[in-house]
């Protein structure tokens, strides 16, 4: 009898310390720092939209496994054929693009959150084929597939389409950090974006010259899913009828310049080209950069080209740790006058 008191004594003890123990784990595992979770624990949860309690389809179950363990955030890029297609010396867009954060510091963990929307099957074949979070966008009465040239009515008719897709991701609920394919993650943007809980919206520009104004650009910028900026999107997107033969950018450049995001009471970050830079102002500080857009750009062959001249002169950074010069953009800079250019259908 004795025997099976000590028993039993042993076992709750042991009970005891495996319950301490997980107490201990659990706890000890959320105190460790993140640049994403720092960035968003401010979010004001109760303005979070949740506009429709949407079933598991299939755009909520590839956003619902991208945003886990990552506050709801998503990161968003959009490709097409012409981006997942070689040109020049056998490199694709994309490739270049998912090298970026291979090379990029702190950038390779950030893939498990990038969510690779295709506006055609053989981009969407490319996307499962790398083993990434993939969704085929449903498009009818166009076609997106080939190189959609700056400023061509099917360029534009793409960043509507593109719109409405974040427009309804937003109206799910999940926060977004969207960028261009165009884009070279050089470091996480996370650590660099302010973690100031009242913005609502953060936005690349093509030049720091706040006194000419903000001159936004829609090719990188974080959006927090509030009640202002399902808004402002929902406005956006509905000012494409009364806005013919104008990009996206340009109408949600308006809607700033004419007093809408304030008449919302948007809280609105400009993030400087020192760190978020692009092809239209150069970063003139390696050591800082985060971002390098093929920005002033107008076809693909000539962006592959030159963002493959930044990831070389990024691989050579790494190596010395010396600010030197990018090197000159020189086929994007001739790519508005390169009026034979052609792409293919």
């Amino acid at each position: 009898m004795p025997l099976c008191n000590d028993s039993s004594r042993n076992l709750a003890v042991a009970v005891a310390l495996l319950f301490a123990g997980v107490l201990y784990f659990s706890f000890s595992t959320r105190s460790i720092s993140d640049p994403i979770s720092d960035l968003l624990h401010n979010t004001n949860t109760p303005q979070q939209v949740k506009t429709i309690e949407f079933p598991q389809d299939e755009l909520e179950a590839v956003l619902e496994s991208a945003a886990a363990g990552n506050n709801n955030t998503v990161i968003i890029a959009l490709v097409n054929r012409a981006y997942v297609e070689e040109v020049g010396e056998g490199r694709t867009m994309l490739d270049l693009f998912l090298e970026s954060f291979w090379e990029g510091e702190g950038t390779l963990p950030l893939l498990d959150y990038l969510v690779l929307v295709a506006t055609d099957h053989t981009a969407y074949d490319r996307c499962r084929f790398k083993r990434l979070h993939c969704y085929k966008m449903e498009i009818k009465g166009v076609d997106l597939e080939g190189e959609k040239v700056y400023m061509s009515a099917d360029f534009i008719e793409m960043m509507w389409r593109r719109t409405h897709f974040l427009l309804d991701v937003l109206g799910r609920g999940y926060h977004i950090l969207f960028t261009d394919t165009d884009v070279l993650w050089l470091r996480t943007p996370f650590s660099r974006l302010s973690n100031n809980g009242s913005l609502d919206m953060q936005i690349s520009v093509d030049q720091n010259n706040v006194e000419a104004g903000h001159a936004i650009n829609t090719g990188f910028f974080h959006v927090r899913s509030n009640n202002k900026t399902f808004s402002l999107f929902n406005k956006w997107y509905d000012m494409r009828l009364n806005s013919p033969g104008m990009k996206e950018q340009d109408v949600l450049q308006k809607l700033l310049d004419t007093g809408f995001f304030n008449q919302l009471g948007l809280n609105v970050n400009f993030l400087n080209t020192t760190e978020f830079s692009g092809f239209c102002q150069d970063s003139t500080d390696m050591g800082v950069v985060t971002t390098v857009h093929a920005n002033c750009c107008r076809h693909i062959p000539a962006k592959v080209f030159d963002l493959t001249l930044v990831l070389s002169d990024w691989k050579s950074y790494k190596t010395s740790h010396v600010n030197n010069k990018w090197s000159p953009h020189h086929k994007c800079g001739g790519s508005w006058k390169d009026n034979d250019y052609v792409p293919k259908p």
